[in-house]
């Protein structure tokens, strides 16, 4: 079996899909895990505080879970190795493209610039009633609901449950899948969809999976990798 050392050695066009575990090793809570925010008891689920109805109907208890349990440690976290990784991957002219679905902009901040951000940004926001666009300092202070220079809500640009993904972000996505020879999937169970069947339009021949649970793709895999994927990543050696 190759190393992911020789893999990506190997291998010109890299793609990477990742998910929630990417920014865990930055403090950031996950999902699914046996301690991720969908797994705390509270009295009304999280899938259902970060739907879209819910932030229609009920926007102050929105905004109070949002700040706490989303902004908050998005905006406190720091790249890890593996982000760091992966800037340096791009910088060499081997990455085709970062494909999340984590809204933090750690990808960014590590200073990747081909980021495909299936399910938003936290730094994005706009006022719904004329679009002004503002940055996630202004949504984090104070509470209450954040309000447009001109009294619309200002809501952030992520995708609630319910709502659609962005068409842009995803043809971006795919593209870059598409144009792949290896395939690098770490730090998400592939539980997510519509955003796990975009898999599917890689072509290249060689697939790698780094992730602590098994995923849908383990079989497909040429190298799975059980190890933190800070760990992973962050050991490689990229020249250029």
């Amino acid at each position: 079996m190759p190393t992911l050392q020789q893999l990506v050695d190997s291998h010109a066009r890299i793609a990477f899909f990742g998910g929630a575990g990417v920014s865990t090793e930055s403090g950031i809570p996950d999902f699914r895990s046996a301690d991720g925010l969908y797994r705390q008891r509270r009295a009304i689920p999280a899938e259902v505080l970060l739907s879209h109805d819910f932030f229609l109907e009920h926007p102050e208890e929105f905004y109070a879970f949002y700040r706490e349990s989303i902004l908050q440690p998005a905006l406190l976290a720091k790249p890890n190795p593996a982000h760091q990784a992966l800037a340096r991957l791009e910088r060499a002219g081997k990455l085709t493209g970062v494909v999340t679905q984590n809204i933090d902009g750690l990808h960014q901040a590590a200073g990747s610039r081909r980021v495909f951000e299936l399910h938003g940004s936290v730094h994005r926001n706009f006022c719904l009633r004329c679009g002004r666009r503002y940055d996630a300092a202004f949504v984090a202070q104070g509470a209450g609901l954040p309000r447009c220079a001109c009294g619309g809500l200002v809501r952030p640009d992520v995708v609630l449950y319910g709502e659609a993904l962005d068409e842009d972000t995803v043809r971006g996505a795919l593209n870059a899948l598409m144009r792949a020879d290896l395939l690098i999937v770490g730090g998400t169970s592939l539980a997510v969809y519509p955003a796990a069947a975009y898999l599917d339009a890689f072509r290249g021949d060689a697939l790698v999976v780094i992730n602590r649970d098994p995923t849908p793709r383990d079989g497909a895999a040429a190298l799975l990798l059980r190890e933190p994927i800070g760990q992973a990543l962050g050991s490689l050696q990229i020249e250029g």
